[in-house]
């Protein structure tokens, strides 16, 4: 049976970097032999300006049928797509891979996975507004912090066995303190410690080796994984998924920069190492790794984006990287 994968170009540059990272998607399941049954749908900007609505009903009819879904960036409109994904399918864990990659620029030397809470936190949009007073609901359960300190767990075995805790227990000393002790319970027998999101933030560009996995909720992860991206190098470079127990969603951590939409210099490697977590996840470790090289010998060639320092278009790079499988 084929993997039935949903692709989601997505908005601004999403169209570019999905279209490059389809050549190397296409490349890698024909030379190790993986069945994908792919179809292609529209969701964000393009479908509410063209559909009325951003998430048309034929999309989310073949999302709920995919069992992996493939997405680009999404403009204003990301709320009601990739919230709705999340939310819909239960993806409740966010995993974002950082690590340094040849010939790139970086900050500093890094090597981590931020397992973020996916599905609860302010994210959930339970935003009131009375009179001069707005409010917004963070929803911290003990269900949800379980499941996600679970997969961190999976995370740390397989590799240093040690889990940084981010929170800001301090001052909410509820909500936070509630995911700090059930993570603390889910996560015995590993090295753990435990950090302020400020602090965490302030080492992530002082001393960004001290992690290695590092689970936190829903906003401190969106925040301190673009932090933690630019030390690596750039968010053009930085890859996630979204995963629940029976099906996932993979795309890369930027936006949908429409600056620079349409000219061609969009960096689709993060789209592409997106690409390689998706084949991880069907099982496929393999096929992840020949990816990963191969965006590997594309940078120690010099073939890349002018971002990080390269002369190539978005697809060059794309076609190259499948190339080089």
């Amino acid at each position: 049976m084929p993997y039935k994968v949903l692709v989601i170009p997505g908005d601004g540059i999403g169209p570019e970097v999905v279209e490059a990272a389809l050549h190397v998607i296409n490349a890698a399941a024909a030379k190790y032999g993986v069945d994908l049954e792919i179809k292609i749908a529209e969701a964000g900007d393009v479908a509410l300006r063209k559909y009325g609505v951003a998430m048309p009903p034929e999309t989310l009819k073949l999302a709920d049928s995919a069992d992996v879904i493939f997405k680009g960036p999404i403009g204003e409109s990301a709320y009601d797509v990739t919230s709705l994904i999340r939310m819909r399918y239960v993806l409740y864990a966010n995993i974002r891979p950082v690590k340094n990659l040849p010939g790139v620029p970086v900050v500093k030397e890094i090597d981590c996975v931020f397992v973020r809470e996916n599905v609860e936190d302010v994210y959930v949009g339970a935003e009131y507004k009375i009179g001069d007073v707005a409010i917004a609901l963070k929803v911290i359960t003990g269900v949800g912090t379980r499941r996600v300190a679970r997969v961190a767990r999976r995370y740390a075995e397989m590799r240093k066995r040690k889990v940084t805790i981010v929170h800001k227990a301090n001052v909410l000393r509820v909500v936070d303190g509630f995911f700090r002790d059930v993570a603390l319970e889910e996560l015995r027998g590993l090295e753990v410690d435990q950090m302020y999101v400020d602090a965490a933030a302030m080492e992530l560009v002082r001393n960004p080796l001290r992690f290695d996995v590092v689970l936190t909720t829903n906003q401190y992860g969106d925040i301190l994984t673009d932090l933690a991206a630019q030390v690596a190098g750039g968010i053009g470079l930085a890859p996630s998924g979204n995963i629940g127990d029976t099906k996932a969603m993979f795309e890369p951590v930027h936006g949908a920069a429409f600056d620079i939409a349409g000219k061609g210099i969009a960096n689709p490697i993060a789209t592409i190492l997106s690409a390689a977590m998706m084949f991880e996840w069907i099982g496929r470790g393999d096929v992840a790794q020949a990816i990963r090289r191969a965006v590997e010998i594309s940078l120690e060639k010099n073939i890349k984006t002018p971002d990080i320092g390269g002369r190539n278009t978005t697809i060059e790079v794309g076609k190259f990287i499948a190339s080089a499988i």
